[in-house]
């Protein structure tokens, strides 16, 4: 009979974005029982792998559509979405594994893993380094989004649209074009800040 211990959870998180690859990382400590050693390790393992794919790619992704499809998916499955793992203070009995664990993703393979389980998300993509995503707050609709369009086309920027939910809009844009970008749309009365790397706009 299986018998948990312990699972506390503590994450750590580094996204490097920009002209650096995304890395995603995550740590956790545990603690578990079961009949055999090797059995708590394997338990330990894929404890540890799906809590660290949830708390990581949670502000990338959907929570509740992210939930769902780490429920349904099988502990190959995930292995596949991990790149690397490490283990610190392990300690061994003969029915108890403990250990921190700590794991990095594999971006590309996340990105698609989500992609294929319908999970809304946002997750930077590698393979355009030159580009931020600025999540858009739109007062007044599709007035405001006119509205913002013009700031944009009178710096030259090409607002890529990527995602659009009622009055939130998605979009990426040049990091060339980010500090031009961002003093027009001062000028014309909206907000920003930073945000993980990204730009979070509202009027």
């Amino acid at each position: 009979m299986l018998k948990r211990l312990c699972v506390a959870v503590s994450f750590g998180l580094l996204v490097l974005t920009g002209a650096s690859a995304v890395e995603l990382r995550g740590a956790m400590p545990v603690n578990i029982t079961s009949d055999t050693a090797a059995n708590a390790k394997n338990i330990a393992f894929d404890e540890a792998r799906r809590q660290i794919i949830a708390d990581t790619l949670r502000q990338y992704a959907d929570v509740s559509m992210l939930k769902s499809a780490l429920s349904d998916a099988s502990a190959s499955e995930l292995i596949g979405l991990i790149a690397m793992s490490g283990i610190d203070s392990e300690q061994v009995s003969d029915t108890t594994y403990s250990a921190d664990i700590s794991m990095t993703l594999d971006a590309d393979a996340v990105r698609t893993w989500l992609t294929e389980k319908g999970v809304q998300n946002w997750l930077p993509d590698d393979t355009k380094q030159d580009v931020f995503v600025a999540f858009v707050t739109l007062p007044n609709g599709l007035e405001s989004w006119a509205e913002l369009k013009s700031v944009a086309r009178a710096e030259q920027v090409e607002l890529d649209t990527k995602h659009i939910s009622g009055n939130n809009v998605r979009v990426e844009l040049p990091v060339s074009k980010r500090g031009a970008f961002t003093i027009a749309l001062r000028e014309a009365g909206w907000r920003y800040a930073n945000q993980d790397g990204n730009l979070r706009v509202w009027k």
